[in-house]
């Protein structure tokens, strides 16, 4: 799961990011309003930790700006900024929750996890479900029928997004956006290399899900029944 972190304070910002790697998020950090506008706009993040008091564009500008334009992103807005009439304003201008700063990580990661059970994407204690196959993206496990196998951080990320997009493909343009972000240096290989091995361990625990290529559009994951 991709999230954007928009806040100013560096050294916070590499905290909160810390904090998401080590549960299995990937993240990408904007410490401007303008910046952070732009990467929202491309539409490739699951959520968004955003701060209110933002150098050139404030938080409830970008907020404001990203619903205008059709970015539907679940939106979590941070503050130091603790009063009701504040947290009446985020929400009014489009945010889907609000945290204060300073908050405990434990209470950020269950806010993050109530945002996106909203949206739907995650049910059974966290765990997604396709085909025969059962995947928890946060202890890194699938199963299926009892046998259980541990992916990598990668193979992880890659298959909950197949699951999020299927029945549709996913080029390897937006799996390397979606994975690695923009500002990498990871090519088409990188996507070949990690749907090979993912493809290896569906195939270790028996699992009818594959992932299909396509020649000219990408891959998706299929049920093949």
């Amino acid at each position: 799961m991709k999230v954007l972190l928009i806040e100013d304070d560096e050294m916070l910002a590499e905290a909160v990011s810390q904090i998401l790697i080590k549960n299995n998020y990937s993240v990408d950090v904007s410490h401007d309003g303008e910046y952070g506008l732009d990467c929202a706009l491309c539409g490739i993040y699951d959520i968004i930790l955003l701060d209110v008091m933002l150098p050139v564009l404030d938080g409830m500008q970008v907020l404001r700006q990203m619903r205008q334009e059709g970015i539907t992103t679940p939106v979590i807005m941070l503050t130091a900024r603790g009063e009701l009439r504040d947290r009446i304003r985020g929400l009014d201008c489009g945010a889907d929750d609000y945290v204060a700063k300073p908050f405990e990580t434990e209470e950020l990661l269950a806010r993050m996890r109530a945002v996106i059970r909203r949206k739907g994407e995650y049910h059974n204690g966290g765990k997604l479900a396709y085909g025969d196959l059962s995947f928890n993206p946060h202890t890194k496990e699938i199963e299926r029928e009892g046998q259980m196998l541990l992916l990598s951080t990668k193979e992880s990320q890659l298959l909950e997004l197949l699951i999020a997009y299927a029945p549709c493909a996913l080029s390897k343009e937006r799996i390397i956006e979606k994975l690695w972000g923009y500002d990498t240096d990871a090519s088409d290989s990188h996507v070949e290399t990690h749907v090979s091995l993912l493809r290896k361990k569906l195939r270790q625990v028996g699992s009818r899900s594959m992932i299909r290529g396509i020649r000219g559009v990408g891959y998706l994951l299929c049920d093949n029944r």
